[in-house]
């Protein structure tokens, strides 16, 4: 054999080989797009019909959405006014509840400034006189109980005990 028959008969059992290939993916490549066909048609059959039943919903939907959103904006503003309100009415209460503690403070402070003058008032004019007559009274009953047990020893000799006097009392 020659060296030629022997090239001639490689070449062609290599196309032959490259033939069975080409063959092979052929019909691989046909089952696939089969295959990619049957889904088609079942995505079409089935998906389809929802997303056009989604898009007339949506447009169904998307007025009433947007009635909610404006309504929503709407509240919205109402309900950050009447906020303010409520804040402005909260101020101004806490400004008057603030002035009239502070009125008070001064009404308590006025009140208590002249209960203490009127105590150091009625002391100087009241209790320090009657603490002087009393005391006054006190010298005055001592020494008349003084000349009398004096004179009652002379008539009488004897010895007359003496009588405690209210301050000696208060000492015991």
């Amino acid at each position: 054999m020659d060296k030629l028959t022997v090239f001639i008969a490689l070449t062609a059992f290599a196309v032959l080989l490259q033939a069975c290939v080409l063959a092979a993916m052929y019909l691989a490549l046909r089952k696939t797009s089969e295959r990619m066909e049957s889904l088609s048609t079942e995505v079409k059959d089935k998906l389809l019909p929802t997303i056009e039943q989604a898009k007339t919903m949506l447009t169904e939907v998307q007025p009433k959405v947007q009635g909610i959103a404006s309504n929503l904006e709407e509240i919205t503003l109402r309900v950050r006014g009447q906020m303010e309100r409520v804040d402005a009415a909260v101020g101004d209460a806490v400004d008057r509840a603030r002035l009239q503690v502070i009125r008070a403070d001064e009404l308590l402070s006025r009140t208590l400034d002249k209960v203490e003058h009127t105590s150091e008032m009625v002391q100087k004019t009241v209790v320090s006189p009657v603490r002087q007559f009393s005391g006054l009274l006190q010298g005055i009953t001592v020494g008349l109980e003084f000349l009398f047990s004096r004179s009652a020893r002379k008539n009488g000799g004897g010895r007359e005990q003496r009588r405690p006097l209210p301050q000696d009392e208060m000492f015991i």
